[in-house]
C-alpha cells in the first residue's frame, strides 16, 4: 500500500496567480497567507468528534476567569446550559459554511501585531463541522423543585414522618443535579418557597405547621404589645422556644419579616402583606368557592389586629369572578399553573373563558422573559375583544 501522499504546498507566484483569478487586489490584504490542507491518515479528526459551542462574550469571560457551565437534564428532558446565575436552551444550528479545526491559527488582528513580513503559513485542518451548538436565554425550570420538595413536607420535630427513612429528602447539591436552573436560581426559588435547611436537607414546611409558628409569633406580639415594625429576636426565641425549635421560630420571621438591627439586637418587621395573604391562603384552601363578601368580613377578623386586608394582597394566589350573583372568591394558585407558555394559556382559558388584563396578568407575568411584557405575551396567545366597553382576552385555539 502506497504511503499518503504529503500535503501539497503553494509558492508565493501560486498565491499571486490565485489572487488575480479572484480579482482580488494584494494589496488591500495582510501579507501572510494561509494555506490549509487537511490531515492525512489518523491524525485529524473525523465529523462529529468535538462540538462547537457558541458563547456570548459575558460567558467566555466566566470561563477565562475559572468558572463552569454545567449541562443538566434527565434522559426525558431537553438539555440546558447553566451558569452560575442564568439558564440557556440548548440548540443545534447547521451552517452551510464549513466550519474547520486549525490548532495554532492566527486572527488578522494577531497577524497584524506580529509585523510579519510577506509569508506563507503551512497549516492542517485538524476537523470540521458542518453544526454548533447555539445558547438562548430561557427561563429556568423550577416546577421540579416544587414538586420534589413537597414529597416531604415538614409537620415539625415530633412528626411521625421524621422517624421514617424512606422519605425522599434533598440536599444542594441534589437539587443542582436534578433541577434545570443556575445555582443561584435554584437558591432564590428556595427562598420564594420558604423552604429551610434541615439536618442539610432542603425542606419545605406543610403549610399548617407554618401557619401554627405564625399565630404564635402574632399572638407574642399581641401579648407583648410590640410594633409588627420592631419584634425582637431574641424575646421571641426565649418565650417561643419551649414551643418550637429555635431555628423555626426563626425561619418563620425570616419568612414573613424583614431582619436589622438596632443598638446591637437583633429586630425583625413583620409584612402585613404576606400575613394577610397566608391567612387568606389559609381560608381559601379547605373551601371549593366562598361568597366574596362573606370571605372578605371573615378575612379581616382572622388576621392580627392593626393589619388590613386587601384584594390586591392575593394575586397570583385566588380568583375573584365578579360575574357571578353572589360574587365569590376561590383558590388558584401560579405555583400550580403548567410552566410552558402555551400549555398555561391553555388551562387558564379551559377555567375562564375570557379574562381582563388586569385578572390574567399575575397568572402570566412569570412567563414574561428578558424585554418581554404582559401585552406581547397577551398578543401571541390570546386575541382581545371588548365586553361591556372593557377589553378582554380569550384563546386563539379552540380549548378542549
Amino acid at each position: 500500500m502506497p504511503p499518503p501522499r504529503a500535503a501539497m504546498t503553494r509558492t508565493r507566484e501560486e498565491v499571486d496567480a490565485t489572487l488575480q483569478i479572484a480579482k482580488l487586489d494584494a494589496a488591500e490584504l495582510l501579507p501572510t497567507v494561509h494555506c490549509l490542507g487537511f490531515s492525512l491518515g489518523a491524525n485529524g479528526a473525523a465529523a462529529g468528534d468535538f462540538c462547537l459551542l457558541e458563547l456570548e462574550p459575558a460567558l467566555c469571560q466566566q470561563l477565562e476567569a475559572g468558572h463552569s457551565l454545567v449541562i443538566r437534564g434527565d434522559k426525558d428532558e431537553q438539555a440546558v446550559l447553566c451558569s452560575k446565575d442564568k439558564t440557556y436552551d440548548l440548540k443545534i444550528a447547521d451552517t452551510s459554511n464549513m466550519l474547520l479545526f486549525i490548532p495554532g491559527c492566527k486572527t488578522p488582528d494577531q497577524l497584524k501585531m506580529e509585523e510579519t513580513q510577506s509569508n506563507i503559513i503551512h497549516t492542517e485542518i485538524f476537523g470540521f463541522s458542518n453544526n454548533y451548538w447555539e445558547l438562548r436565554r430561557c427561563r429556568p425550570k423550577l416546577k421540579k423543585l416544587k414538586k420534589l420538595l413537597m414529597q416531604n413536607t415538614y409537620e415539625g420535630p415530633d412528626s411521625q414522618k421524621e422517624e421514617d427513612s424512606t422519605h425522599s429528602k434533598y440536599t444542594t447539591e441534589d437539587l443542582l443535579d436534578q433541577i434545570q436552573a443556575s445555582e443561584e436560581e435554584i437558591m432564590t426559588q428556595l427562598q420564594v418557597l420558604n423552604a429551610c435547611e434541615i439536618g442539610g436537607y432542603w425542606r419545605i414546611l406543610e403549610f399548617d405547621y407554618e401557619m401554627k409558628l405564625l399565630n404564635h409569633v402574632t399572638q407574642l406580639v399581641d401579648s407583648e404589645s410590640w410594633s409588627f415594625s420592631k419584634v425582637p429576636l431574641n424575646i421571641c426565641l426565649q418565650e417561643l422556644g419551649p414551643l418550637e425549635p429555635e431555628e423555626m421560630i426563626e425561619h418563620c420571621l425570616k419568612c414573613y419579616g424583614k431582619k436589622y438591627i438596632d443598638e446591637g439586637e437583633v429586630y425583625f418587621e413583620l409584612n402585613a402583606d404576606k400575613i394577610c395573604r397566608a391567612t387568606a391562603q389559609m381560608l381559601l384552601q379547605n373551601a371549593v368557592k366562598f361568597n366574596l363578601a362573606e370571605f372578605q368580613e371573615v378575612w379581616q377578623q382572622s388576621v392580627p389586629e392593626g393589619m388590613i386586608t386587601r384584594l390586591d394582597q392575593l394575586k397570583g394566589l385566588a380568583l375573584v369572578d365578579r360575574y357571578s350573583r353572589p360574587e365569590i372568591i376561590f383558590l388558584l394558585k401560579v405555583d400550580d399553573l403548567p410552566e410552558g407558555n402555551q400549555e398555561r394559556f391553555n388551562s387558564l382559558f379551559s377555567l375562564r373563558e375570557k379574562w381582563t388584563e388586569e385578572d390574567i396578568a399575575p397568572y402570566i407575568q412569570d412567563l414574561c422573559g428578558e424585554k418581554q411584557t404582559i401585552g406581547a405575551l397577551l398578543t401571541k396567545y390570546s386575541r382581545s375583544s371588548m365586553q361591556n366597553g372593557v377589553k378582554v382576552y380569550n384563546s386563539r385555539r379552540p380549548i378542549s
